[in-house]
């Protein structure tokens, strides 16, 4: 039960900082200025719910990685367990981690002019730590630094493209308004721009890593490779769709009523798609490649 209870928590803890990190850049670089506090009302549930959760999950993340380190449940709540653990290389990360998510609950509390800016910093910062646990931190040295800054590319770019899906389908509602269409068109264009380089980022941080774990061999016999094999056919989906809409349906807009929903019903498709390669990497990541 514990170690299920790892995984939702590791799913849970991922996405948020994914979809804070992603509704942030939305908001705060790839909106028109007029148009970002509108974007900023209508996602507000969306990033203040992604920060608390990225919170919590990291605090009951230690307690789950207390209690399997220790007899179970009852050393979920031992103090003298949780000092083992930071002790740990795990530990040593994760602290951080978890003071980045005090922090970024209490700036939220606080309510900064430059809000946005900061809850962005934040959540990059919180991914980048990502990279310092689980088997990006296998290796020592200057190939494990190499390992965990590609591993961080990674994270970064994967939370740019996820978490930035949902603001593109607002986006794309508030297009349909006169008012605001002309500043909701310039923010799906560059998201669409730029997020060419979420997706470069993502496939070839990717391979980078995956050779790095598994060398040049593909042992089909493991439960680690066979998982891998599954979220790489979620992502080559997803970057089918990301590419079909916009190469086909975004230049049909004008021409066809039906291209815009298509649009968003794709989206949303993706969407799922994405949760789906991140409860399959929840679920690998606690798996050894062998």
């Amino acid at each position: 039960m514990l170690p299920s209870l790892y995984i939702a928590l590791r799913f849970i803890h991922f996405s948020a900082l994914m979809v804070l990190l992603g509704s942030t850049i939305s908001c705060s670089v790839l909106a028109p200025q007029p148009f970002q506090p509108v974007l900023i009302r209508r996602l507000k549930w969306l990033w203040q719910s992604a920060v608390w959760l990225a919170m919590l999950s990291a605090v009951l993340l230690l307690c789950a990685q207390a209690g399997m380190m220790g007899s179970g449940w009852p050393d979920t709540i031992n103090p003298e367990i949780w000092l083992a653990v930071l002790g740990t290389r795990f530990g040593s990360v994760w602290i951080w981690q978890i003071l980045l998510g005090v922090v970024t609950v209490v700036v939220l509390l606080l309510k900064p002019r430059n809000l946005q800016s900061m809850m962005l910093l934040f959540a990059a910062a919180q991914l980048i730590l990502l990279a310092g646990v689980g088997h990006a931190a296998m290796r020592e040295g200057f190939y494990g630094g190499v390992q965990r800054l590609n591993h961080a590319v990674h994270l970064l770019g994967a939370g740019w493209w996820v978490g930035g899906l949902l603001p593109l389908i607002m986006c794309m509602r508030m297009a349909r308004k006169p008012r605001w269409r002309g500043a909701a068109i310039i923010a799906m264009m560059r998201f669409s721009r730029y997020g060419h380089l979420a997706v470069a980022a993502v496939l070839l941080s990717g391979l980078i890593n995956s050779l790095m774990i598994l060398g040049w061999s593909l042992p089909l016999e493991s439960a680690y490779v066979r998982f891998l094999l599954v979220k790489v056919v979620f992502v080559a989906v997803m970057v089918i769709i990301a590419l079909y809409n916009r190469y086909f349906l975004v230049p049909r807009f004008n021409r066809s009523p039906t291209a815009t929903k298509q649009f968003i019903q794709l989206t949303w498709l993706e969407i799922i798609l994405s949760v789906a390669v991140i409860l399959a990497v929840s679920i690998f990541a606690t798996w050894e490649p062998y």
